[in-house]
């Protein structure tokens, strides 16, 4: 198998799970040995610029309508606060900068505000990526058009499992939005959350969507569910005795990911700040190489720069640098069309 998107079957993926442990983690680390940087992860910063009022029934998320989690609508922020928060996260050694909104999808008159917030931080020397709701073709290139580097749209889970958790948008709309974005140039941001009562199966089945897209995600975040009370799935899980979802399990799915994915960033996302520093540097070792940092990812809470650090020091990691987006991705895209010849 070269890692190409066509290579990996439903059977070939379950194949890897069903690995022993400590072997699964060992090859994931040679794969990521041989696509990246050693001991270096990349530190991105995320922020809500507007929060609440989604229509959308996300079962995890506490910003949608339908939950009773006590949380406010919030107008859209200011671009000058977004470039504000920008210049510290850059300050605190993050090299992206992600923007995301409560929405099913932006309307018309954000637009403007949205584009120009795109072009101030990415002026500032930081990638750009926004998570938005679903775009139609005319926004994705406006977007592209701005310099956005990356659009986060997550498919959440397998397919089968998906109508489980939302019902509003379907997983067919999950992957018209992702080919606008990477028809319009944007490098696409993909990845889904572990721990919603799913299957071994269904994580083997959302590793297997994500690469049967045309091309791999370039970004790939994986989020341990952090139930939210009055949240569909928080108050689900509260009540049917589960766990979250086991740490042994969650870094499976990390190595899994890095050997079907061998080129894409791996993202620890939410959850982060519930695991252990053990689990974390599993993590990293299973191929994991970018993080969230600082305190908040949109509206829980994450591990914070203070205690990163002095993870990353215990564990000799280095904060990495990204290459500029635009040559990045092409000599990373070069070197997949040669791996598949």
């Amino acid at each position: 198998m070269t890692g190409a998107s066509t290579d990996w079957s439903l059977e070939a993926i379950r194949g890897l799970f069903e690995l022993p442990f400590l072997d699964l983690v060992a090859r994931a680390h040679d794969v990521h040995g041989r696509h990246h940087a050693a001991n270096e992860v990349q530190l991105s910063t995320l922020l809500s610029i507007k929060t609440g009022g989604c229509v959308e029934d996300c079962g995890y998320c506490s910003q949608s309508i339908k939950a009773k989690s006590g949380l406010k609508a919030e107008r859209l922020a200011s671009a000058d606060a977004v470039v504000a928060a920008a210049r510290a996260a850059k300050a605190a050694g993050s090299t992206r900068f992600c923007m995301g909104a409560a929405w099913r999808s932006p309307k018309e008159r954000d637009m403007p505000a949205l584009l120009a917030m795109v072009a101030e931080v990415k002026a500032l020397g930081l990638e750009t990526c926004m998570t938005l709701g679903m775009l139609d073709d005319g926004q994705a290139e406006r977007f592209a058009g701005a310099g956005l580097d990356f659009y986060n749209h997550n498919i959440d889970t397998s397919p089968a499992y998906y109508d489980r958790v939302i019902t509003t948008r379907t997983f067919q709309d999950r992957l018209e939005t992702l080919e606008r974005v990477r028809a319009a140039g944007i490098a696409v941001c993909c990845g889904g959350i572990l721990g919603m009562g799913e299957s071994r199966e269904d994580r083997v089945a959302f590793i297997h969507a994500l690469v049967s897209l045309p091309e791999p995600p370039q970004s790939v975040p994986l989020n341990a569910l952090v139930p939210i009370a009055g949240t569909a799935l928080g108050d689900r899980l509260s009540t049917s005795q589960q766990v979250r979802i086991d740490d042994i399990e969650f870094v499976r799915t990390v190595a899994v990911a890095r050997i079907a994915m061998p080129r894409s960033m791996v993202r620890l996302s939410a959850g982060r700040e519930s695991m252990s520093d053990a689990t974390q540097a599993l993590c990293f070792l299973a191929g994991a190489n970018s993080i969230f940092t600082g305190d908040r990812l949109l509206t829980t809470s994450n591990a914070g720069a203070g205690a990163d650090a002095d993870l990353f020091r215990k564990l000799g990691l280095t904060p990495s640098s990204l290459p500029e987006s635009a040559a990045g991705r092409e000599a990373g895209r070069l070197d997949y069309e040669m791996e598949r010849i």
